[in-house]
């Protein structure tokens, strides 16, 4: 009887983190998107403002023992910080710019691109069948964007330049924490400061500070509580993501993950009224496809990996 209890509470707690990450993830694009389209909120300033209150979660985090924090040289961890930078302040230009179907797609190029980067850059290779499964994405991709009748040009570029820089960044955090010996959220303890200062130098230059559309210009109450909410939510996102890796197999973190695709662009069609054709449909089904093959293969390698280590005497 006291097993069926424990298992009931583990459940219950992996239950609640599933559905805190479900809501966080989906809530910050769509407040995001609410900000920039309805208030007109300077996309710099708000990744400032997503920086800064990661940096005091995760300070309060560190402060109640959820990690030790380890100490790291500034010169370590600048290149990271700036790309942490780019590729924020990109994929909101892109969220900005774009329809949420097409956003979230766009996002979805982030495999092929680290693909061709490990490949060309770290002579990595890939199996055929991993080649194979980025056809599809990149197709879907194509397609949707193509038939967007929303179509930006602007958009298209931004969207480009966040995967690019997401996909760099993404490559350089798990080269950094094998070189410093440190996980996610000590490397993270210590990039938000660093882009939040970065951020502060940048900002003057291409946005106002004070005033009409600055960040500390005459914006009403309700519309900073939206602001600091987006921040709140922005650490949530990556607190519970670390969770439920750390709690849960990668298939439940992937298959959670297609989930949440379907959604967000389910709601960007309901609460946005982004028009979607029948191309574009097509081109997200074709997308989806791809990255369900792409997950099914990878999560096949790394179970054949564990397998031939466990039977090594």
């Amino acid at each position: 009887w006291l097993l069926q209890v424990d298992r009931l509470k583990i459940d219950g707690r992996l239950a609640a983190g599933l559905l805190v990450n479900l809501a966080a993830s989906i809530c910050i694009v769509f407040l995001n998107k609410w900000l920039y389209v309805r208030l007109g909120f300077p996309n710099l300033s708000l990744t400032l403002v997503h920086f800064a209150l990661t940096w005091l979660g995760l300070y309060a985090c560190q402060a109640l023992g959820a990690f030790a924090p380890k100490r790291l040289r500034a010169r370590q961890v600048l290149p990271l910080a700036l790309s942490f930078c780019g590729f924020v302040v990109f994929t909101n230009l892109s969220l900005q710019s774009n329809t949420i179907g097409t956003y979230q797609l766009a996002k979805a190029m982030t495999t092929p691109a680290i693909v061709l980067i490990q490949s060309v850059a770290y002579g990595k290779s890939f199996p055929l069948r991993i080649k194979l499964t980025l056809l599809p994405i990149t197709l879907g991709v194509f397609l949707n964007s193509y038939y967007d009748v929303k179509f930006s040009p602007a958009g298209m570029v931004f969207a480009a330049l966040g995967v690019l820089v997401t996909s760099l960044y993404q490559v350089w955090v798990g080269a950094k924490q094998h070189e410093l010996q440190v996980n996610s959220m000590q490397l993270l303890y210590y990039q938000a400061p660093m882009s939040s200062a970065v951020l502060l130098c940048i900002i003057p230059f291409f946005e106002p500070v004070f005033g009409e559309g600055g960040i500390f210009g005459p914006w009403t109450l309700s519309a900073v509580i939206m602001v600091l909410l987006s921040g709140v939510i922005a650490f949530m996102v990556n607190l519970s993501i670390y969770w439920i890796i750390g709690n849960t197999s990668p298939v439940t973190y992937n298959m959670f993950g297609h989930f949440k695709f379907c959604i967000t662009l389910l709601g960007g069609c309901l609460l946005f009224k982004d028009p979607l054709s029948v191309n574009q449909g097509l081109g997200i089904l074709c997308t989806l496809l791809g990255i369900l093959a792409y997950t099914h293969f990878k999560l096949s390698e790394q179970e054949g990996s564990k397998s031939k280590l466990a039977q090594r005497p």
